[in-house]
This record gives structure tokens, sequence and C-alpha cells, in this order.
């Protein structure tokens, strides 16, 4: 049974694979997994179809016959237990998988999400340079950890996981700010795994997706 993704019918990044629907895209091609997305708009996301889906109105949700599920991570989790190709068989590399996946979503995203609403909501503000200057402390201090454990391995613990496709996808969301290419180990960890065909794919889907919303097709 191919599943359903729902997806931002014309997403606020402007297709440059930030929506947190690619991390389930990404997964699902890394497990050659067959999927049909439906377009969401913002309007309705609020509506009662949808927040029977996710209840606080967001994407992505993903359905597959009754099962309906919601949270980019718990859904790229799902898929890694069902699929073989994202977590080791071993007993305790899988659970090492997992702690990576938890740790970039609450750790490492956290405080990179909080900067980005700062630069993006709040650079009128008096206090935004003092603001700024704590927020990029913080994410320089979580960059700089996860660059001393990484080391010169090219992934977080043996082959490549669902902790590293959900680690880089949070590093992405640094874009242009230069803040992990200060982290050469980093920087390379983010093109490594960027380069996998399994993420070429998921983001040129979710590019022509952007782009079909944004020409109203």
């Amino acid at each position: 049974m191919r599943p359903t993704l729902t997806a931002f019918e014309c997403s606020p990044d402007r297709g440059q694979g930030l929506a947190r629907d690619m991390r389930v895209r990404w997964a699902l091609e890394e497990l050659g997994q067959p999927y049909d997305v439906r377009p969401v708009s913002f309007a309705a996301m609020k509506q009662p179809p949808h927040l029977a889906r996710s209840p606080f109105g967001q994407i992505p949700t993903y359905e597959a016959g009754d099962q309906v599920l919601f949270e980019s991570g718990a859904i790229v989790l799902h898929l890694a237990e069902r699929y073989p190709g994202l977590l080791p068989a071993d007993a305790d590399a899988r659970m090492r998988a997992i702690t990576w996946m938890f740790a970039a979503l609450n750790t490492v995203e956290p405080p990179i999400v909080e900067r980005s609403m700062a630069v993006l909501f709040e650079r009128d503000q008096p206090w935004y340079a003092q603001r700024l200057e704590a927020l990029d402390a913080r994410v320089q201090q979580r960059l700089a950890q996860l660059a001393a454990r990484l080391g010169d391995d090219p992934w977080l613990d043996g082959g490549f996981s669902a902790g590293d496709l959900l680690m880089v996808s949070v590093l992405l969301r640094l874009g242009s700010s230069g803040m992990v290419d200060a982290h050469p180990t980093l920087a390379a960890y983010v093109a490594r795994a960027t380069a996998r065909p399994g993420y070429q794919r998921a983001f040129a889907a979710q590019l022509a997706a952007y782009e079909r919303g944004r020409d109203g097709a």
C-alpha cells in the first residue's frame, strides 16, 4: 500500500528543502519506498480534516491504510523500524542510532529554530543584536560539541542511519549563516549526506512541488 504524505501546497522555504516533509521524503527515498503526496494549503491545515490527522495543524502527516501519524521524527522512526536500511540490525547499535535521532530533534534543533525565528521576526527590535549574540553562542556550542563527537568519522555511529538523516536535516536549517562552514568537519558531513542519491531525489521532489504550488498548477 502506497502511503500518503501531506506537504505544503507552496512551501514557505521556497523550495530549499527545509520544510519538515523533506525529512520523510528523504527517508522514503533512502528506503526505496514509493509514496504519494497530498498538498495542503495554509488555510486547509487549520481545518477539521487536516486537524484530525495533525492536532497542531502542521505538516507532514503520514497515512497508510488506517494508520495516521504526525511529527516528522516519529514518522521517520516508524519507517526506519518498518523497512531495513536506516537502522542497524544489532540491537545496541540500533538504539544508539535512535538516540541520535532524539539528539537531533531535542538537543541540536531547538536553539537553531529559536535563532531562525529571531532572525525572521525580531530583527527590528532594539534588543535584537544582543539577543542574536546569545542565540549564536548557544548554537555554536552545540555545533562544537557535535563536531568533536563526529571527529573524522563519516557518520555519527557506524554507517549512515536515521540519526544522520535527522541531524543533517537540522543542520541544513542554518543555511547561509556560515555557522556550519565554520566547522569543516560538519560542513563535510552535511556535504556527504546531501550528495546521497536519496537526498537528491527527495530534494528534487520537494522543489518540483514548490514550483507547482507557486505557479498554481
